[in-house]
Parts: C-alpha cells; sequence; structure tokens
C-alpha cells in the first residue's frame, strides 16, 4: 500500500509539472567531460548525465556524498551506520563496484575492495561532480557497467587572490570547518584549501551475533560511534604562450571511525590522488591530451587499541589522447592508456599487482537532425587477456524543443584481488563479469523549464556471487550469477511564482537470473522505487529557503530476499542569509519528523538533528 502511494503520488506530481507551468526556468547547461572524454554540454550529450556544481552543494547544504547522491536518479545508497560508515552506491540497479570513480581524471578505489569509500571523500574539496549512467567501459575499460563518477576538486580562477572560509556545528557533537585560497591571472591559476569535520556520532548497529544475526554481529553495543576526517587539496595550471595548458592536482584526506564489532570496530582510512594533465594542439584540428596520476588508498583496522590488519592499495595510470577535428561536424578521438594496480597487505595474497593496457577509438558525428556516437576499445588485461567493448549513441532533434535518444553498450568488471585471492576466500578462476545495455529516451528544453525521459534494460552476466561450498563447508565467490535489470528514470526541472523545483522518480527492477533457489528475486539493497522533490526560493535578494523530500519504496537486504526493509520518507528544510555580499549564515534541519529507517538492516541512520553553518567567500 505504500508502495503504490508512492508511485501514484510521484507520478501525480510529474505530470502536473510537465503541463501546468508558464512561467521560464532559467537554466544554464554546464560543460561537461567525463561522457565522451571530450567537452561538450549536457544537454548535447547522448548519455544520461546530472551535474552537481560546488553552488549546488552549498545551497543544499550538503555534509557528504551520501546527502548528495540520496534520491538521485538511477541511484541507491547503503550506509552503515552514519557519517563515516561505509556506504555503497548502487546505479542503475548494478553492484556497488560496478561504478568507476575518478577525481580529477584519475581513477580511484580500493584494488582489494572494488569500491570507493564515498563516505572518506571530503564535500568541502569539490567543486563539482559529473555522474554519467550506463556502461562506459568502451571508453574507460573495467568497472564502468553502471557508470561513471567523475569529482573535481576545487578550482582557482583568474580575479587575483580569494581567501575562503566556513565554521559550522550541530547535533549529536558534529562540527566541521574549512579555509582555502584561490587566485590567477589571464595564464594561471590555483587553489589550495583545507577541511575537518568530527562527529560523536550515534550508536551505529542494532544488530545481533551470530548465530541468528546479521548487520555488524556483535554482542549489543550501545555506544556512540563517531567519526573524524581532516583532509587537504592543491590544485594548478598554467596555459603558456604557444598554447601548451599544463594543470596538476593533489587530494589527500584521512579519516578515522569507529564501528560495532567483536573482531574489529575502529578504522583508519586514508585516501590520496596525485595527478597532471597536459594539452596541446600542434595544428588548429588536432589536441592532444596527456594524463598520468597515482591513487592509494590506506586501511588500517583496530580492535579497541590493538592493530588487526592493514590494506593498502596503489593504482597507477596513464592516459594518451588525440582529438581530431574532421570538419565541422565530426570529432574522432583516438587514444590509449595503461593501469598497474598493486596490493600491500598484512594478509597474504598470491598475486599482489596486475596491469592493463587499453586502447580506444570514438567517432561523434552530426548529421542534419541527427548526433552518432560510435566507441569501441580492446582491452589486454595481465590476469584475463583481450576484452573488446563497444557503445553506440543516436539522438535526434523531433523540434527545436525536444529530442530522442537511444543508446547501446557494453562492458565488463574483472574481478577484485580480494575475490580472487583473499586468505580462505577467494576463488582465483573467476571469471570477468559482463553487460550489455540499451537505453531509450526523450528530453525537451521548454519555456517553462526541462524535463527528460528514459528506459533501459541491463543484463550481466557471469555475476559474481557468494557461494557455499558444502564439501569444505565455508562460502567462496563464483560466477554463478546472471542478473536483468529494467529500470524507467524521470526528470523535471521547472519554476512556479520565484520557487525553483527539481524532481526526480525513479522505477527499478533489478531481478536475479541466477539458477537456484534465488532466480527470479530481487538484488538486494536497491530501492523499486525512488522520488526526490527539491525546492528553493530566494527573498529580498537576502534570503533563500529550501526543502528537500524523498521517498523510497521498499528493498531487500539479502540474496534470499528473506528481510526486508520498509519504505521511508524523509523532509529536509534548510535557510540561509546574506549577511553581505561575503558572508553567509546557513542552517539545516534534516529528517524534520524524526522517521525511522535503514538502508542496510541492523545500521540506524539519523534522526531529526540541525547544523548552522557560517561562510565567507568574496563575490565575483
Amino acid at each position: 500500500m505504500q508502495k503504490c502511494r508512492l508511485s501514484a503520488m510521484a507520478v501525480l506530481w510529474l505530470s502536473t509539472a510537465t503541463t501546468g507551468f508558464a512561467q521560464n526556468a532559467n537554466h544554464h547547461e554546464p560543460v561537461i567531460v567525463t561522457a565522451t572524454r571530450t567537452a561538450q554540454t549536457a544537454d548535447a550529450s547522448l548519455a544520461s548525465v546530472t551535474v552537481i556544481s560546488r553552488a549546488d552543494i552549498e545551497r543544499q547544504q550538503a555534509r557528504s556524498i551520501q546527502d548528495l547522491f540520496r534520491g538521485l536518479p538511477g541511484i541507491s545508497i547503503a550506509n552503515n551506520g552514519g557519517p563515516g560508515k561505509n556506504t555503497s552506491i548502487f546505479m542503475r540497479g548494478t553492484e556497488s563496484d560496478h561504478v568507476l570513480v575518478m577525481i580529477d581524471n584519475i581513477k580511484v578505489g580500493s584494488a582489494t575492495s572494488g569500491t570507493t569509500a564515498f563516505q572518506n571523500i571530503p564535500i568541502e574539496q569539490i567543486e563539482r561532480i559529473e555522474i554519467v549512467r550506463g556502461p562506459r567501459s568502451s571508453l574507460y575499460g573495467s568497472e564502468a557497467i553502471g557508470g561513471v563518477i567523475h569529482i573535481f576538486t576545487r578550482k582557482g580562477d583568474g580575479g587575483g587572490y580569494k581567501p575562503s572560509f566556513s565554521f559550522g556545528g550541530g547535533s549529536y557533537g558534529s562540527l566541521n570547518g574549512s579555509v582555502g585560497l584561490s587566485g590567477g591571472g589571464k595564464q594561471g591559476w590555483f587553489n589550495l584549501s583545507a577541511s575537518g569535520e568530527g562527529t560523536r556520532g550515534f550508536n551505529a548497529c542494532t544488530g545481533k551475533p551470530s548465530p541468528g544475526g546479521a548487520g555488524c554481529f556483535t554482542d549489543e553495543q550501545t555506544d556512540r560511534d563517531g567519526y573524524r576526517n581532516v583532509a587537504g587539496s592543491a590544485r594548478a595550471g598554467y596555459r603558456f604562450q604557444n598554447g601548451l595548458e599544463v594543470d596538476a592536482s593533489f587530494l589527500h584526506s584521512a579519516g578515522k571511525t569507529r564501528f560495532d564489532g567483536n573482531f574489529v570496530n575502529k578504522s583508519e582510512l586514508a585516501q590520496q590522488v596525485l595527478g597532471g594533465t597536459a594539452r596541446f594542439s600542434p595544428v588548429d584540428f588536432w589536441r592532444i591530451n596527456l594524463i598520468a596520476g597515482r591513487s592509494k588508498e590506506n586501511s588500517d583496522n583496530f580492535k579497541g587499541n590493538t592493530f588487526q590488519s592493514r590494506f593498502n592499495t596503489i593504482r597507477d595510470t596513464i592516459t594518451l589522447q588525440n582529438d581530431l577535428t574532421l570538419g565541422k561536424h565530426h570529432l574522432l578521438t583516438i587514444g590509449s592508456d595503461y593501469q598497474n594496480d598493486h596490493v600491500n597487505s598484512t594478509e597474504a595474497f598470491a598475486v599482489d599487482t596486475r596491469n592493463n593496457w587499453g586502447a580506444f577509438a570514438q567517432h561523434q558525428a552530426t548529421f542534419d537532425k541527427h548526433n552518432i556516437q560510435l566507441s569501441l576499445r580492446h582491452d589486454d588485461n595481465e590476469q584475463f587477456g583481450s576484452r573488446v567493448t563497444g557503445g553506440a549513441g543516436w539522438g535526434y532533434a523531433l523540434n527545436e524543443k525536444i529530442r530522442l535518444i537511444a543508446n547501446f553498450g557494453s562492458a565488463y568488471k574483472a574481478p577484485t584481488f580480494n575475490e580472487l585471492y583473499f586468505p580462505g576466500f577467494g576463488n582465483a578462476n573467476l571469471r570477468p563479469e559482463e553487460s550489455r545495455s540499451f537505453e531509450f529516451g526523450t528530453r525537451g528544453n521548454m519555456d517553462w523549464g526541462n524535463w527528460s525521459l528514459t528506459v533501459y534494460e541491463t543484463r550481466i552476466d557471469n555475476l559474481i556471487a557468494t557461494a557455499f561450498d558444502d564439501a569444505e563447508e565455508k562460502f567462496f565467490p563464483d560466477n554463478i550469477g546472471e542478473a536483468r535489470i529494467r529500470g524507467l528514470e524521470a526528470v523535471v526541472n521547472t519554476q512556479i511564482k520565484g520557487w525553483q523545483l527539481n524532481g526526480n522518480l525513479t522505477f527499478l527492477d533489478p531481478e536475479n537470473r541466477s539458477s537456484g533457489a534465488d532466480k527470479g528475486k530481487l538484488l538486494p539493497r536497491r530501492s523499486e522505487q525512488s522520488f526526490r522533490l527539491d525546492a528553493n526560493r530566494t527573498f529580498f535578494d537576502k534570503y533563500l529557503l529550501g526543502a528537500m523530500f524523498l521517498a523510497e519504496g521498499e528493498r531487500q537486504d539479502n540474496v534470499a530476499n528473506t528481510r526486508k526493509l520498509d519504505s521511508y520518507t524523509k523532509f529536509d528544510l534548510r535557510a540561509e542569509y546574506n549577511i553581505n555580499k561575503n558572508w553567509r549564515l546557513q542552517g539545516r534541519i534534516e529528517n524534520l519528523f524524526d522517521v525511522r529507517y535503514e538502508t542496510a538492516s541492523f545500521f540506524n541512520q539519523p534522526g531529526r538533528n540541525f547544523f548552522v553553518t557560517l561562510r565567507y567567500q568574496p563575490s565575483s
């Protein structure tokens, strides 16, 4: 019954939004680079893209990536008990390790777990985020089955030196702060920033120990599970007289988190990304891009103050890309890349390093009202040999305001070091997961705003799942899985009587097609329905009021579908006062009605809480 009410309410709102507004919604299309590896506007992209700017982050008063992403089109989030706790992102119903994550053009993530520690990425260091939904292996290689998340750190610009500052505090003994300095001139720019946050937190888990329990598998622990993080970043760039452009970036984030557990209950996690890019055009039609970098993720785990284990991974990447403009309506991209992953752990992995060579090509063309994108990639993985992936996109302008879109893409995901070689668990005979995706949609840019409607289907073969060996009486990963995922995404942005409204609706059917008892059941921890509505309005050029309504349908918590997580609704309020052109005072109440809900069984989520922030940022 709750599911029906959620669906009816969301469809009613979207149908009203697309027919009843006459006022113009000011809409500026950002330039994106992730969908095609080349610069284009979000409106011109054939991919399904969401762009989050620095202004969006501050307007929403988001305090984590989880805050930003919750309820976005095609995204489900599972969090293990609040700030700093393990946060998994499922994109378009695929697995949490089927998302490729980059920071400033450099691939990041753990080679052991195969996922990225989103909970430890400091939001005050972020300039913007590009989210591309749908497969992108034909451009980036392994991991991009569900999509790509590309995070860009803070960037300076021209116009002299600009300091920035923020400080805030609120519920659960939470404090955070940031300082920064940016500047530049006609040819160069830089940004330096640092941030820190801390919270006493709340009891992360109400789970019980095995047997009969789940979640954190621990004796009852009602203590608070806090988190703290210190981070810094630097970016700088310069354009020489001959047209050569170079830039470099660095991000380091160190976090400490406590959680409930009998064997491990404290973790220290450090993430570091160092990268650089050089761009040059030897002739007008040819642009060369050279990108190189290293990302690290170091995890030390403790029981109390006693050291238990360490998992350190390093990923080195280098990419050479050539963009060739062949006339006004054709762009050819040809490139190659190299990646090396290395593991250093207290656990003895049978293999602790592997490399991958890749070559890719893409052709973007325009014919009358048609837009075409074709891409092809070959990977030579040290462990798994050759892999070929491809993609095709088509767009057609029905008129000046409405456009049709169709996409196809194949993708793959190489098994992680944990899945292959973790002592007592790994399976060295695993094969890469493979997928095929189809997407059809239509978009409109109207006088009253813009909208999109997209349907898609993804089929995954060789899905890696945990099996049980009766002879050895142990669990192990195996290619026993197949999945068929279908979904619908609807987005509407408009303006009514001064209120800027942004709404989106997602329906998801993530079906397990594996043979055996679980065939036909839902893949776990993906919401079947999700609806989010953001509203903002400025009064008297000094006051900003905003609200976010989120409704998520029920989800299953395990493969057998024997534990169900109930649907829930959540309402957040926020306000902002512009003291003068440089100073702002912000306040937010999250979960206004103190709704109790879980995105992973037995792991608590924040109740009603508030946070107040003071910001200083010189006006341009």
